[in-house]
């Protein structure tokens, strides 16, 4: 792991079981943000980490990507919400609008966020933008932004 600069923090993840100590460090460094950006390809692994950040909260249900319905909505053990987005399959900005993206943003909630460069205009100015990229084998490195 190395930190390049006060606002940035990156993530050497070796492999999914270095992901308990990942998710520690990006709630760590997230602070209060409640708005957290999930950007890299395809197969990079932005569900595996949501799912493990929704263990790491107490999400008990079943974490799955809400590509088709576009938002899932996880309850933790101490009665939060949190709500899961993928846009990946999202034709427009309107979508999203009519599905009360904005509602969610403004709920206070936090929201993971999947594919948020298919609603760019729509969100928040303040965020914590979460880049993964594919290393060798299982190895990823995740670059944490505010």
């Amino acid at each position: 792991m190395l930190s390049t600069e006060p606002d940035e923090y990156v993530l050497n993840v070796a492999s999914k079981e270095d992901l308990p100590w990942a998710v520690a460090e990006l709630i760590r460094f997230a602070a209060d943000q409640k708005i957290w950006l999930f950007e890299g390809d395809m197969a990079a692994g932005k569900t595996t980490f949501i799912k493990a950040i929704c263990a790491a909260k107490g999400v008990t249900d079943a974490v799955s990507s809400p590509t088709y319905s576009l938002v899932n909505e996880y309850e933790t053990a101490e009665q939060e919400r949190l709500y899961h987005f993928d846009f990946y399959r999202i034709n427009n900005e309107e979508e999203a609008l009519d599905m009360g993206v904005l509602d969610y943003f403004d709920s206070g909630n936090l929201c993971l966020i999947e594919w948020p460069s298919k609603i760019k205009s729509l969100l928040p100015t303040t965020y914590l933008l979460v880049n993964l990229e594919v290393g060798a084998g299982e190895a990823r490195i995740i670059t944490l932004k505010q």
